[in-house]
């Protein structure tokens, strides 16, 4: 470990030990040549700043939380959500030379609140990023509201000029999946709604049903399920409605967990994927390419979305006042194996 200290970056940069710290901080109007000339420096004398200084000196902790629910309260934990917010988060984090800590909450705690109270108390971030759900939830997002903390919201489901949020098109971006089933022969197209309390999920839904207004297809009620985000609600909404006297062709997912439990009933009916049924998810975890058929699906940029929102909380720890509004990261459609063109007749229920 290198014993080199701000002195010695100062010498050798030519600088003083102010300049170091500013570009140590990214702190704003620093000519690029310094920049250059301090960051040379930095990296010959491989130089880490101490922490405990820095935050006596700040009176900050250069500590980002990331607070999300915690994925082994479900039925099958998605690690691959919390690996990709914490990659965009430290990407940042680096960047920047400020530390993480993650926090996994179970919202449906009655404690929940008074443990990040207590969170907040103990370890006074710079700020923090509240993941969906508890990003669109008043009793959490008040409660950190209250301790004067910045706070930036993922994908809180709806705009709120009180605060600063990073979203994904959502809404439009179901729609053009859709489009894009219809875009294969697809007219019965269903859905299986996400859960009630995801308010980003429900955009999805919106999602779909613009799509079908944009390609003159009539909405029907039978074609709509409601799940709960998890593989079983997936097999479960699959069965009710493969088993219709007039079963769909393409069956679109609110994510891709319950997209895998609709292939799972799909291949214990003996119903062909995609030559028979298309299946299309959201998210794209990495179930997603490790399923067979592949699944298509929505790349949900998650990673991207926790960097822009790192960056606002640092960029606003040096500004007043602290960024408000929606910034949207767009997600892009993943085409794979598990659609295709729509079969010449309807399925028939001799299938189940």
């Amino acid at each position: 470990m290198s014993n080199a200290t701000i002195d010695d970056v100062a010498r050798v940069a030519g600088v003083s030990t102010k300049t170091v710290s500013r570009v140590v901080n990214r702190e704003p109007n620093v000519r690029q040549s310094t920049q250059a000339k301090v960051e040379k420096a930095i990296a010959e004398l491989k130089y880490r700043p101490n922490q405990f200084a820095r935050n006596l000196a700040s009176h900050r902790s250069h500590l980002i939380g990331l607070i999300y629910d915690d994925p082994s309260a479900y039925e099958v934990p998605s690690a691959g959500y919390v690996m990709r917010l914490q990659q965009g988060t430290l990407r940042a984090c680096r960047a920047s030379n400020y530390e993480l800590l993650i926090h996994p909450c179970r919202y449906r705690s009655k404690d929940v609140v008074a443990e990040l109270e207590a969170l907040i108390r103990h370890i006074r971030p710079t700020g923090i990023i509240l993941a969906a759900p508890l990003s669109n939830m008043p009793r959490i997002v008040e409660a950190i509201e209250a301790s004067g903390t910045p706070l930036v919201r993922l994908s809180p489901g709806r705009d709120d000029e009180k605060q600063f949020s990073v979203v994904t098109n959502d809404r439009e971006i179901c729609a053009e999946m859709t489009r894009y089933l219809a875009s294969l022969g697809h007219r019965r197209i269903a859905f299986i709604k996400g859960h009630r309390q995801h308010k980003a999920v429900g955009n999805r839904y919106l999602g779909y049903m613009d799509g079908l207004r944009e390609c003159d297809l009539e909405p029907s009620g039978e074609l709509v399920q409601q799940g709960d985000n998890s593989l079983g609600a997936g097999e479960e909404c699959a069965r009710r409605l493969l088993q219709l006297d007039e079963p769909p062709t393409a069956i679109f997912a609110a994510n891709d967990d319950m997209a895998a439990g609709v292939l799972r009933v799909a291949a214990k009916m003996g119903v062909d994927v995609p030559g028979q049924l298309s299946v299309a998810g959201c998210d794209d975890i990495s179930l997603a390419r490790q399923i067979h058929p592949t699944l298509t699906t929505i790349r949900q940029p998650l990673a991207a979305m926790a960097e822009a929102a790192t960056l606002a909380l640092v960029d606003g720890s040096r500004k007043d006042p602290p960024r408000r509004g929606t910034a949207v990261v767009p997600g892009q459609l993943r085409i794979r194996e598990s659609t295709g063109p729509a079969p010449s007749r309807a399925l028939s229920s001799g299938g189940t």
